[in-house]
């Protein structure tokens, strides 16, 4: 059974392909075209096909789509509602309607040889859950909460053998991912696209707004919720992105993060009560709310939470597919990790580095050549084995530095030319990780939890401690990733600390590096010390001297 899914209705338009239930391959289209996000999520760019994602996954396994047994794509225009019914005020959102309905057509054109019948819509929050629930090797609850699908922003319900049992839904227009949306806005960021920002500004306010605001966000007992949009002038003016932050605008952003967090814990409370399961699965744009999804494991009566690591709409192409896979009878098998994306081998690394004549080693202890450039507070761009899937970098394409100065968080945004607000992560040795962190879940290998960073530790890892004392940890297996557990490994002889700082290998308003040309362009434009590409590593003095 091969199935391609797609998603590219609303945003983050990308590709995923499942053989006999086994994920082969999975990637945003933003890395192949580089435009963030893939595109913009309005209704005139719903045509817009994750062309380049889809034939690289064919390609990946040696496909043709007259191969495949079915295209899921994961929205359902017979689903839809007209917008003004369900009080959104969106004059186009039709043309979403119109485009999906029509799909079938822009994927035989897209895809030569593809037969239109073996084209499927897949309901958005049915693929949400599906990429959580479907992804895992136990029966569990699913809990989805985006900012809209066809008619809805939000389901919970239960997979057991395989088969999805819809307890209940949100109907639109209450929304907690377009109020969410909205905040961002309204605080000088960019909509559907940075509301990780509010989150992290969050940290530096008090949710002093928050009983005002519990009107227009709160959960009703009974696994819904009411999520509208207030008059957020009443509470701070509107921001304008000038580089200031914090006072009013921290506190709103904190006071909002506080009620969805409430939300969340409610909601699992409640889809608990029904299903008694030991496991909760989630996925959907709020699940990229760590704060959140810490509570939620904090203080749900689940005993375990797995959120998928391409929560946002780019995991609904997953979604989709294991979904059809599933109704056809093929239970999907558990999803390995996130890294589902291109890779290379080393000799053809080798081969990007000479074309671009820029002088490399290729190192017999490389973990311990690049512990070095880190332990003498050098900046390193990492390039490992396949892409990671979503939105997190998880060792594959990711940006290091020391955590031990405090001033390396400051250097990062600069270096990536960020709001100096922003954190970032560490990454750390699994069998390490407890005695450093505490108050969530062990192991966390996907960031999608935050642990608090253990008093005795909070000087020793400054630049990864963010101001509430608080990190967004990834525990690092040497089974799935030895590179970075090597790495990990040398640095902790020569400093102490078996941590280092983590951060995605991109700059602002760019996505993260995907293939070698990606890391030879920030290498050449970005204050970075060291370039490792596979076992090969560029340092910036000898490449420039060459030049």
């Amino acid at each position: 059974m091969r199935v391609l899914g797609v998603n590219a209705v609303f945003h983050d338009p990308a590709a995923a392909l499942v053989v006999d239930g086994e994920v082969v391959a999975a990637a945003e289209e933003e890395r192949f075209s580089r435009r963030k996000h893939g595109k913009r999520p309005v209704p005139f760019s719903a045509w817009e096909l994750p062309e380049l994602a889809m034939r690289w996954c064919l390609s990946e396994a040696g496909l043709e789509p007259g191969d495949l047994d079915a295209v899921a794509y994961s929205y359902d225009a017979s689903w839809c509602r007209p917008a003004e019914e369900m009080g959104l005020q969106d004059p186009w959102d039709h043309l979403r309607t119109t485009y999906a309905e029509k799909v079938a057509g822009f994927l035989t054109t897209a895809l030569p040889g593809l037969d239109r019948d073996k084209v499927v819509p897949v309901r958005h929050h049915v693929a949400h859950a599906a990429s959580a629930g479907l992804a895992v090797a136990e029966d569990s609850s699913v809990l989805v909460l985006d900012g809209r699908g066809e008619r809805a922003s939000h389901l919970a319900g239960r997979y057991v053998d395989g088969k999805l049992d819809v307890l209940t839904t949100t109907d639109l227009p209450d929304s907690v991912g377009l109020v969410y949306e909205s905040l961002t806005e309204h605080l000088g960021f960019l909509r559907s696209s940075d509301e990780f920002k509010v989150m992290a500004l969050a940290s530096y306010g008090e949710p002093r707004f928050a009983d005002a605001l519990r009107e227009h966000l709160h959960a009703t007992g009974d696994g819904r919720y009411v999520a509208r949009e207030p008059d957020w002038t009443r509470f701070a003016p509107r921001r304008v992105d000038d580089g200031t932050w914090g006072g009013a605008h921290a506190d709103l952003a904190a006071s909002v993060q506080l009620l969805v967090e409430e939300l969340l814990v409610d909601l699992a409370t409640w889809l608990h009560g029904q299903t008694g399961d030991r496991l909760l699965t989630m996925a959907g744009g709020i699940a990229l709310n760590c704060v959140a999804n810490s509570r939620v494991w904090r203080e749900s009566p689940f005993e375990e939470v797995w959120v998928q690591p391409a929560s946002g709409d780019s995991g609904t192409a997953l979604g989709a597919a294991l979904q059809v896979s599933a109704d056809a009878g093929v239970r999907p098998k558990p999803m390995p990790g996130a890294d589902l994306g291109r890779s290379w081998s080393d000799d053809e690394l080798a081969s990007w580095l000479r074309t671009a004549r820029v002088p490399f080693t290729t190192p017999d202890d490389l973990a311990g050549e690049v512990a070095d450039v880190l332990a003498a507070d050098g900046v390193v761009a990492w390039f490992d084995g396949r892409a990671e899937f979503g939105p997190r970098a998880l060792g594959r394409r990711s940006l290091m530095a020391h955590p031990g100065r405090a001033e390396n968080l400051e250097r990062l945004n600069d270096v990536k030319g960020r709001e100096q607000f922003r954190p970032v992560a560490p990454m750390v040795l699994a069998e390490r990780a407890e005695e450093i962190f505490a108050d969530g879940p062990f192991p966390s290998p996907y960031m999608l939890f935050v642990h608090t960073v253990r008093p005795e530790w909070r000087e020793r890892i400054p630049a990864v401690t963010h101001v509430d004392g608080t990190a967004r940890i990834q525990t690092v297996d040497a089974e799935r990733t030895p590179h970075v557990a090597a790495l990990l490994e040398a640095f902790a002889e020569r400093t102490g600390l078996p941590v280092v700082v983590n951060t995605s290998l991109n700059t602002a308003g760019r996505p993260m590096v995907d293939d070698p040309r990606d890391a030879l362009e920030l290498f050449g434009s970005a204050p970075v010390d060291v370039l490792v590409l596979g076992p090969h590593l560029v340092r910036r003095a000898d490449a420039f001297a060459a030049a």
